[in-house]
């Protein structure tokens, strides 16, 4: 694998949340007992299919190795049977490399930043 960080995608409100308590905890994420998280070559796909037309998303960047670390990040199958990586443990918003908001594109969706 080349990865050498993952993506926490986050909406306006679950951004104001994770900024209050420290860390993100999605709806999704609570029901499925993991942070739900985006390897660069997944994250434009995931935006797409769950953030269209959503405004000021938040996109978190994490160093792998660091994740990798804790024991706690896994390589699931999900969407197509692409492995994704999920960790079970709280991921602090502290511990992100960089932060972004994202403008909506022309076609509605979150565009990434130029820099990644």
């Amino acid at each position: 694998m080349t990865d050498t960080h993952v993506y926490k995608i986050l909406s306006a409100e679950n951004w104001q949340k994770a900024e209050a308590q420290g860390y993100p905890s999605t709806a999704l994420d609570r029901e499925d007992g993991y942070v739900h998280l985006s390897t660069r070559a997944q994250v434009g796909e995931t935006l797409a299919l769950h953030y269209k037309a959503a405004h000021a998303v938040r996109l978190l960047e994490y160093e792998l190795t660091d994740l990798e670390a804790t024991g706690a990040l896994k390589w699931e199958p999900s969407r197509g049977g692409d492995l994704f990586p999920h960790l079970y443990a709280q991921l602090p918003v502290a511990h992100a490399a960089r932060i972004w908001t994202l403008e909506l594109g022309a076609d509605q969706v979150p565009a990434l930043p130029k820099d990644l």
